[in-house]
Parts: structure tokens; C-alpha cells; sequence
């Protein structure tokens, strides 16, 4: 859509847009927001005057404040689109305002294109709920159906457009208004008795909370919008995808997906909804595709290295909020070990604990932790690189008077603490830090965006490590696993690895995905044979 085709009937003269420069421009724009507000809070009906008066704002700057664009986008889309119950209607509505806010936010940065969004998400979302509690069996239904997977098909090769461009604009403000709260612009598409929870169904209530204070930046809004949008598809896939459909073929798309995007706070987004009880998804799933989507979930979280989660990579990402996703991904792999342990699921238990173990992620923890304390050297190392050990130590930490969870996190402490300490006294007679799995693996090394001159040597240390981590995913043995013969070092052995192809979707891979059965046990399948002879490459080390 062009500038012309969104251009109010009333436009301002250049002379006046020319006007809006340094603080004449955050003056308007300040008491156009005022002004809008107090009408809204009147619950003024007709709000079409403010059209042309956020119309010049947007366009007085060449990256305009998303403010702007939102509220000029909101309002025009509300003029146009009056309420309709027809299915069809609301899926081209929402098509029309996907085409206008990313006409109006052309000129921006990847992460407030992103963000700017999160209106067109809530408009599908609404459309999803209401299509899934009808007969999708109808013709009419089918159609909607068809329609709203290519409406978010097309949001999620936007979003990946995106990502694939440089973003200087991820640790920025909302905007040049930063008095503006998230609250408050919500408040232009829902009515005013509901909050953010109804404008971000698919969020946790963690993330939600801080969204409520304010204390967040357009790469974190960006990041949530993705992750909605991740889940919307994961959601329609389960929904209308083929009857049964595998674990295998969902984890390949959403592992494929994560690499893709590169986003830190898309995959912190992530990592909180996981932490919840329940996902946020129980008005599109049943309880039983809910169980799949976590596990889905799970195995992509916790058994790929991703690169751009590096401290290399991420070195635009403040050091506290690095230290804080890394103590979320600990207690959330300890969560999904216990999950699966306590299921009965001991092989896939063993693979999220090697993965971790074998991982980045301990050596940054156990360095944050270290460089705490000034304490002996013994003190100062954790007793494993298991998620329980580290947080055993982590919590004696704590008890020394070092803040190591911060306020979303501290939540879980207590449970962890019970739980942990219950585990302790029951002293299972089969401990899983000691099992280890010898057999042929699955594992996915994310080596996106890896700059072949300048990471070569970086990537391959990494991909060591990970190589070594990949025992992880290997077949447990019936009868606890082989010896491995003594006096054979870890370099000399030979290893069979699997080359993982995440953008695999051909027949024959559908053809031998497993069925998932109703409760969700479908590991022992996907873990000892995710791929034939055919497709794996073996290499030595």
C-alpha cells in the first residue's frame, strides 16, 4: 500500500510538517497523545478528528516514533473497518491492516517494525479462537481456515524479513515519547474494563507484568510479537494439520524457526511462557496437543546450542539481562529433567541433562557465580554442571547474601528449594547425572549467520563442544548402556553423527515420523531412530 492510498482526505501542508523538528515535535506529539487519551478515557466513540493530527506526526520523521504510527494505523483501521461477523470479513480486515502498518513503518528499524505488529496478532488471534470453536468441517470454515494460515504465513516471512536485516533499534524506548505506557496505547483496541492480559492472550504472566510497567524496549515488544506469532502457527499446525501429526516434524519447524529469527528476546519470551504451569494456549488446544506443544517446546529450547545467544553475538544485550535469561534456562531445563523424570521418560530426562551440561551455558553461570565472591577456591566451584547441582550452589549463594534471581525468577525458588530437597531425602536408587547414553544421536548445531573468516576458529571450538553434547540424544540401551573400554581417551573414539537437516519436509521423513499418542510419550520413537541409514553422514573426530 502506498503513502497516497493511506493518506487522510484533510492532509497538512508541507510548510507544517516541516515545522515538527526537535522540541516542537515532542511537544505535539506529547499533547496529541494527552488529548487522545483523555477522549478515551471518556470513552469517546468517534476519534476519526485525531487521524490527520497523528497522520502529520508520522509523517514529520523519517523513523517516526512507534506511538505515531500505532495510533494513526489504529484509528484509520477502526474508521475503515467497521465490527464484523462474518469470518471472511474479519480474516481481509485483518489482512488490510497487516498491508498498513507495514506500508507505515517502512521507513523504521526490523524490531519496531516487528513490534508495531501487535495489533494485527491480536486481531488474528480472535479470528483463530472463534474459527477453532466451529465445525472445521464446513466448507465455509475449511475456506477461513486456508485464508488465516496464509495470513500468518505471510506475518511470519515479514517477521523473518525482518530479522534478516541489521537493527540498531532493539534496546530503544518505546519511543521519543517515553512518558507513553504500553497500557495506555493498548487501550485504543480493547475496551476499557480489559488490560494487557486480553491484548496478549498468548503471553505469561510474567511477561505480561512487566509489559503493565513499562520497563521494556522495542527489541522486547518485537520479541513478543514473534513469539506469538510462532505459537499461532504452532497452534494452526496442530489444529488443521494433518491427524497425528509427529513430534519430530513440529520440533524441525520450531528449531528451524528460532535459528531463523535470531532474536534474544524472542527466545527469552519463550523460555518464560515455558516456566508457566500451563501454556497459554489452552483456549486453541486440547489438553493433549497442549502436553505436545511443551515437549515440542522443550526439545527446541534446551537441546540446540543456538550461536546467536553467545556472548559474542549477543554483545548488544546488557550483561544483567544475559545473566538473567541464563538463570531462566537453568531453572527451566532442571523443570523439563523433572518433567519427563517423573513420567517415566528417563532417555529423554538423560539427553536434556547432557545438552545442558555439555553446553555454554554452566561455564557462563559458574563464572557469574565465581567472580561474586571472594571466598577459596573450593567455595567458589560448583560440585557438578548439572541444572540441580548449579542451582544447589546457586542457592548457597543466595544464603550468602548474593542477589542471583532477580524478581521474576525468585518466584520459583521456593518450589525448587522443596523440590530439590524432597529429591534429596528420597535418593532414587538410579541417578540420572550419572547415566550416560552410547548409541547413534540426534543433535542440531545452529550455526547461522557464523562469519567464515573472522568465527571460524570461535565456531569450531563451539561445535567441539557441542559435538561432545550430542551424546545426549543417543538410544538407551535395554541393559543400561555398554562399557566403554578403558584407556581410550575422549579424542581417539570414533562417533557416528547424524546430519540434521531442519528444513527436511519431504514425504519420505513425514513417512517415518511416529504417531504421538495421546498422553504425549512419544519419545522413545523420535530419540532412537529419528532419521534411517539414509539420511545420516558419519564423520570422525
Amino acid at each position: 500500500m502506498s503513502v497516497a492510498a493511506i493518506e487522510p482526505a484533510s492532509s497538512t501542508p508541507q510548510n507544517c510538517i516541516d515545522l515538527l523538528v526537535g522540541k516542537n515535535y515532542e511537544l505535539k506529539l506529547n499533547q496529541s497523545m494527552q488529548n487522545l487519551f483523555a477522549e478515551i478515557h471518556e470513552e469517546t466513540l468517534d476519534l476519526s478528528h485525531f487521524i490527520h493530527v497523528f497522520y502529520e506526526l508520522m509523517q514529520a520523521k523519517l523513523d517516526p516514533p512507534l506511538e505515531s504510527i500505532w495510533v494513526y494505523a489504529g484509528l484509520t483501521f477502526r474508521s475503515r473497518n467497521p465490527r464484523k461477523d462474518d469470518l471472511l470479513d474479519r480474516i481481509t480486515a485483518s489482512k488490510d491492516l497487516f498491508q498498513l502498518v507495514s506500508s507505515c513503518s517502512v521507513s523504521c528499524g526490523s524490531s519496531k517494525c516487528i513490534a508495531l505488529l501487535t495489533p494485527v496478532v491480536f486481531e488474528v488471534y480472535k479470528v483463530v479462537v472463534e474459527l477453532f470453536g466451529k465445525d472445521l468441517a464446513l466448507k465455509r470454515e475449511r475456506k477461513a481456515m486456508r485464508e488465516i494460515m496464509s495470513l500468518v504465513e505471510s506475518i511470519l516471512g515479514y517477521i523473518n524479513l525482518c530479522c534478516s536485516k541489521d537493527s540498531s533499534d532493539e534496546c530503544g524506548s518505546l519511543g521519543s515519547n517515553s512518558t507513553t505506557l504500553f497500557a495506555e496505547l493498548v487501550r485504543i483496541w480493547i475496551g476499557s474494563n480489559d488490560g494487557i492480559e486480553a491484548f496478549l492472550p498468548l503471553l505469561s504472566g510474567e511477561t505480561i507484568q512487566w509489559l503493565s510497567d513499562g520497563k521494556f524496549c522495542v527489541g522486547q515488544l518485537a520479541g513478543v510479537v514473534i513469539a506469538e506469532v510462532f505459537l499461532l502457527e504452532l497452534c494452526l499446525k496442530l489444529r488443521a494439520g494433518k491427524p497425528g501429526i509427529a513430534r519430530e516434524e513440529l520440533r524441525n519447524w520450531a528449531v528451524g524457526s528460532i535459528s531463523g529469527f535470531r532474536s534474544f528476546y524472542f527466545f527469552e519470551t519463550l523460555v518464560r511462557i515455558l516456566l508457566e504451569r500451563v501454556l497459554t494456549v489452552t483456549s486453541l488446544l486440547s489438553s493433549e496437543d497442549e502436553v505436545l506443544l511443551r515437549n515440542v517446546l522443550y526439545d527446541a529450547v534446551i537441546l540446540v546450542e543456538y550461536s546467536f545467544l553467545s556472548p559474542e553475538r549477543a554483545f548488544s544485550i546488557p550483561a544483567e539481562h544475559m545473566k538473567c535469561l541464563a538463570m531462566a534456562r537453568l531453572i527451566l531445563t532442571y523443570e523439563a529433567i523433572e518433567f519427563f523424570r517423573e513420567g517415566g521418560d528417563q532417555k529423554r530426562a538423560i539427553s536434556y541433562m547432557d545438552a545442558f551440561s555439555n553446553s555454554l551455558l554452566p561455564t557462563q553461570i559458574i563464572k557469574w557465580g565465581s567472580s561474586q565472591i571472594v571466598l577459596e577456591e573450593k567455595l567458589n566451584r560448583s560440585s557438578g554442571s548439572s541444572p540441580k547441582a548449579l542451582i544447589k550452589w546457586l542457592l548457597n549463594l543466595e544464603d550468602r547474601g548474593i542477589k542471583v534471581f532477580d524478581d521474576s525468577i525468585s518466584k520459583y525458588r521456593t518450589k525448587i528449594v522443596l523440590d530439590i530437597f524432597k529429591a534429596d531425602l528420597e535418593q532414587p536408587a538410579s541417578k540420572l547425572e550419572d547415566k550416560k547414553v552410547d548409541d547413534d544421536i540426534l543433535f542440531t548445531i545452529d550455526n547461522n549467520g557464523a562469519d567464515k573468516d573472522t568465527d571460524e576458529d570461535k565456531m569450531k571450538q563451539s561445535m567441539s563442544a557441542a559435538f561432545v553434547a550430542a551424546a545426549h540424544m543417543m538410544k538407551l540401551p535395554e541393559n543400561g548402556g555398554r562399557k566403554r573400554k578403558e584407556g581410550k581417551s575422549a579424542e581417539n573414539q570414533k562417533i557416528k553423527f547424524v546430519k540434521y537437516d531442519l528444513c527436511q519436509n519431504s514425504d519420505s521423513v513425514r513417512a517415518r515420523s511416529t504417531i504421538v499418542s495421546n498422553d504425549g510419550s512419544d519419545s522413545e520413537s523420535d530419540v532412537e531412530n529419528p532419521l534411517s541409514d539414509e539420511d545420516t553422514e558419519t564423520k570422525e573426530f
